[in-house]
């Protein structure tokens, strides 16, 4: 993990201009093309699926359903649908679980009972605030990972983003990193709230040389969340940082993603603006919740000619 400069270096982040309306272009061009179709939508949907963070950070979580999730996580589409396809021998699941840190004993002790190693994610730090104090946030993802989280959601203090103080916003980075240990650090920038897309492009940027290991658009609870024009400008960030430092870092959607239809789009963009190699669940991920819904529901209009009814697929 080696960082791109020191703190002190960090002037060269005040004079980063984003071109607003070619980025809007871009972004249009996306939202406009054209789907893929039949069996290779089908493929597409399966492989979107292996990206899925299966997500559930509602106050009203409970282990049994934390447990369910963990289940729909290990088998995300039906077996006489995957039988049918013929991928059911794949191996096909979901990236990763992701909860609140008091829920990570319920996802970890589930996924065991399952037998499979689908990794934990725990959010932290505040989340979806980040307005506690540093001391209580770092405590947060110690607590996650000595109760079994591999990955951890944190959020950054979006202050410091809105008042210029990148050297503070690494510092805290490092020390959120550093708590990490072994485990990944997902870097939550809350797009939706940083003001400009300008902001976008140098948070990323600090994120990524403070050690993330991925940068994330949203934490799904601001009132914008994963939105094409955010997402081009962080990608573009992850490809200069690349050819900067030859460090390849991940990217990870969230919020607002909910039908089979944006997962393609999402996918495309990657492939366009990173390359396949980033079509990978060690440098890609979708948050979602519902997501999977409407894949499932695809893919049994795909095999079967016809819509779900609702008992037709299984909770997801």
């Amino acid at each position: 993990r080696s960082v791109l400069l020191s703190p002190l270096d960090l002037s060269w982040i005040s004079k980063i201009q984003v071109n607003q309306p070619a980025v809007l272009r871009r972004a249009e061009q996306i939202q406009a093309r054209r789907t893929v179709k039949k069996e290779w939508q089908a493929a597409w949907l399966l492989k979107a699926v292996t990206f899925i963070d299966l997500t559930t950070l509602s106050g009203d979580d409970t282990s049994s359903n934390v447990q369910r999730l963990c289940y729909k996580a290990k088998y995300p589409i039906r077996e006489d649908l995957l039988k049918t396809l013929n991928v059911h021998d794949k191996g096909i699941t979901t990236a990763a679980v992701c909860v609140y840190p008091a829920r990570v004993c319920d996802a970890v002790k589930a996924l065991q009972a399952a037998g499979c190693a689908i990794p934990v994610a725990s959010v932290a730090t505040g989340f979806p605030a980040g307005q506690t104090h540093l001391k209580t946030r770092l405590e947060e993802i110690r607590l996650a990972v000595e109760d079994g989280a591999v990955e951890i959601d944190v959020v950054i203090n979006r202050t410091l983003v809105l008042t210029g103080q990148w050297e503070a916003l690494y510092d805290e980075i490092r020390q959120f990193r550093k708590a990490c240990g072994e485990a990944h650090l997902k870097t939550i920038l809350a797009t939706g709230e940083l003001g400009s897309l300008t902001n976008v492009y140098k948070a990323s940027m600090i994120a990524m040389m403070a050690g993330s290991d991925f940068i994330k658009t949203s934490t799904g609870k601001e009132t914008v969340n994963a939105t094409f024009p955010v997402a081009i400008v962080m990608l573009r960030a992850i490809r200069d940082f690349f050819w900067k430092t030859g460090n390849k870092i991940g990217f990870k959607p969230a919020g607002g993603i909910r039908s089979a239809k944006d997962s393609l789009a999402w996918l495309s963009l990657i492939k366009e603006e990173l390359g396949d190699e980033w079509l990978t669940p060690e440098l890609f991920r979708i948050g979602a919740s519902t997501l999977l819904s409407d894949i499932e529901r695809q893919i049994y209009h795909h095999v079967t000619g016809r819509y779900a009814a609702y008992h037709d697929l299984p909770m997801s």
